[in-house]
């Protein structure tokens, strides 16, 4: 069960990039290509939890997941943000980012043995500095973005970001529960990857002109 959840996982945002990725190509809109790579991060770690399930977890398989599960996804959320925003330095920065974190993915030395069916703990494997620290930066920085402009511009675009935050909350929750096991964390992928593409595509101030249609009508 755990396996096909994992893969459930990694179908389902694979192809809410995909979409994605056709309204980028539709609009040009930086932030939706943003979006579009998280969501694929997304769906490269679910792919690597259902191997790591079905197979056992190797040293391949763990620099996968934790490069796109642990350095990536958080911090190209908060570029597509930033984006939204207007802070077009915020994609320079994460190419940056994105080539560092790859860096630090592949170079850095595995420490302990790695096998089994279970997510293995990155502080088991991992030397804090500089891996485990640079996925804390990234991933605390990208949130912050992520929050921080859903809840300046609230007002202007309430649903879309509401769907954001809970989408990020949906993430935080299961990166947090690690107890839950390779099922729980591929199923709270999904839910927080269909609250975010819900929240991207989300018309701004949709729920305001039909309150107004409503009242004309």
């Amino acid at each position: 069960m755990d396996v096909l959840l994992a893969f459930a996982a990694a179908l389902l945002t694979l192809r809410l990039a995909g979409a994605l990725l056709a309204r980028w190509r539709a609009r040009r809109a930086p932030e939706l290509a943003a979006w579009a790579a998280s969501l694929l991060c997304y769906s490269a770690a679910s792919a690597a939890l259902a191997w790591g399930a079905a197979h056992g977890w190797d040293g391949r398989a763990f620099r996968v997941y934790y490069l796109f599960g642990g350095l990536l996804t958080a911090p190209l959320l908060g570029v597509g943000s930033l984006l939204l925003a207007g802070r077009r330095w915020a994609l320079p920065a994460g190419l940056l980012y994105a080539g560092l974190a790859v860096g630090v993915a592949v170079s850095v030395p595995l420490h302990g043995a790695i096998g089994g069916t279970g997510v293995p703990h990155a502080q088991d494997a991992l030397a804090f500095v500089p891996a485990r620290l640079c996925a804390v930066l990234g991933n605390s920085l990208g949130t912050l973005a992520v929050v921080a402009v859903a809840v300046s511009s609230l007002r202007h675009r309430p649903l879309g970001n509401a769907l954001i935050l809970l989408g990020v909350g949906l993430a935080a929750v299961g990166t947090a529960a690690g107890g839950l096991g390779v099922g729980g964390s591929a199923v709270f992928i999904a839910l927080a990857a269909c609250a975010l593409y819900a929240g991207f595509v989300a018309r701004p101030g949709s729920l305001r002109l039909r309150r107004a249609q409503s009242a004309v009508s």
